[in-house]
């Protein structure tokens, strides 16, 4: 568990020697928070007041939300593993008494730990000041809250790392990489809430893991969800958590046998 703790401190300190671009990161999200508060705003002046359940101070708190949580839940992904494996340093890595998968999602969660601060508040301080705000006014959507988030960055990680795994069967994932950003970003809740989707399409978003990245983690900070149903949500992340993490211990067990085979 130290050398994990190590990793994920390393990663921290790593990230805060950019603290420009950090704030530029922050400015970025802000000004693309008030692009999209005015879009789905204008779209619910135009549908009479409401859309999907979200009132217009509702629907600007989860777009604020996501802004925050864009940078820290590392939505838009890392290559680096994928650049390791064509460099031929994967080897030091799988050389390492560490799992590949706990040494690079420790290294996430020591850059989450930095973007939260600079990433993550200032949009949300915007938000506050120029649309509004619709928060909880008690303390348990906000812990259960933190776990859906904590959840929601690792099944960010595993799902890049998935992506990024398949550099040990193929020369190039650009393709893939592309491909799963679209994905992500319609279904994750990323562009509008995915309860405004039409039914066939609000079916085969819950029927992957890319609402546990974001939609959940917002609607339970916003306390749009009883207590109930945000128990039954954080269970449907820890499911995708066990799925998705299986699923890269298989894919690092038979990937590295074949680059052991190959000699690479």
């Amino acid at each position: 568990m130290r050398a994990y703790w190590e990793l994920a401190k390393s990663s921290f300190r790593r990230n805060s020697t950019y603290r420009l671009a950090a704030f530029s990161g922050a400015f970025t999200n802000s000004v693309f928070g008030l692009i999209r508060a005015s879009l789905l705003l204008s779209a619910i002046s135009t549908a009479g007041g409401t859309i999907g359940g979200y009132s217009a101070v509702e629907a600007a708190t989860y777009v604020w939300l996501g802004q925050a949580l864009l940078a820290p839940l590392g939505l838009f992904g890392s290559a680096e593993l994928a650049g390791r494996v064509k460099s031929g340093d994967i080897a030091v890595d799988l050389s390492r008494s560490v799992n590949l998968t706990a040494s690079y999602w420790a290294q996430d969660v020591g850059r989450a730990a930095f973007d939260i601060l600079p990433r993550g508040v200032p949009p949300l301080v915007i938000g506050a000041l120029v649309t509004g705000l619709s928060l909880p006014t008690t303390a348990g959507p906000y812990v259960l809250g933190f776990v859906s988030v904590l959840a929601a960055l690792t099944l960010s990680f595993l799902g890049f790392f998935v992506i990024n795994l398949l550099s040990f069967w193929v020369v190039e994932i650009r393709g893939y990489w592309m491909l799963y950003l679209v994905l992500m970003n319609l279904l994750s809740g990323f562009l509008v809430p995915v309860t405004w989707f039409p039914q066939w399409m609000l079916d085969f978003a819950r029927a992957t893991p890319f609402p546990s990245m974001l939609q959940t983690p917002v609607d339970i900070l916003a306390g749009r969800t009883d207590g109930a149903l945000s128990l039954a949500l954080v269970g449907v992340q820890l499911l995708w958590l066990a799925v998705l993490l299986a699923g890269t211990q298989l894919m690092v067990r038979y990937g590295s046998r074949k680059l052991v085979v190959q000699g690479g």
